[in-house]
């Protein structure tokens, strides 16, 4: 039995924290787990700029609703779902994820939750669990799945080194030239024939 764990920025929508930064006008918020593996220092950091400018959960949801997945992204997570269970792991928040759930047809997605005061300041943010990519796909197979991961960051290389197969997704250079020994693909019919053929394996 396979189970497919997508991650969500990067490989079906924009990144929003990027978008965000667009929009603000704030260009330090382009930061993503692209740059900085650590995401626990990374969150603190976004934070603490978001205080320092008086922005929160609001704007950055008011960012989100003008966000479509990348093109092509949900033709691809509709006929990937079609041949197999898929599950997107995502360190991202539900207040910011439950908008593009919709767009995608609702997937099931595994994410984190922000930590909001009344007037809608960010104070911080609660993890499902720690490591929360490789915990989910260890738990998958624990419970009877093999896993199949794909992802374009630092913090996705746990799961997609940890299952059956995996697969790098428009990721950086770097990230390339750091890991050549996985697969590396930038069409998304390239990536579900990949994954097409670890499912027959």
């Amino acid at each position: 039995m396979n189970i497919v764990c997508l991650d969500l920025e990067g490989v079906l929508v924009p990144e929003i924290w990027i978008a965000f930064a667009e929009a603000s006008g704030i260009p330090e918020l382009r930061r993503t787990t692209r740059d900085e593996p650590d995401y626990d220092k990374l969150m603190k950091w976004r934070i603490g700029i978001l205080k320092e400018h008086g922005l929160g959960l609001k704007e950055i949801q008011d960012t989100i609703k003008k966000i479509d997945p990348l093109p092509g992204a949900k033709e691809f997570l509709d006929k990937l779902r079609a041949k197999t269970q898929v599950i997107i792991i995502s360190d991202t928040f539900t207040q910011f994820a439950t908008p593009l759930m919709e767009k995608l047809g609702w997937p099931t997605i595994f994410c984190n939750t922000l930590e909001v005061a009344d007037n809608g300041e960010v104070t911080g943010f609660k993890m499902r669990c720690e490591k929360s990519k490789l915990t989910t796909v260890k738990a998958l197979q624990s419970i009877g799945y093999e896993t199949i991961a794909s992802g374009d960051s630092y913090n996705d290389l746990d799961m997609i080194k940890a299952g059956k197969a995996g697969f790098l997704f428009r990721t950086t250079d770097k990230i390339k030239a750091d890991f050549p020994e996985l697969p590396a693909f930038e069409e998304y019919d390239d990536l579900f024939n990949a994954i097409s053929e670890s499912l027959d394996k």
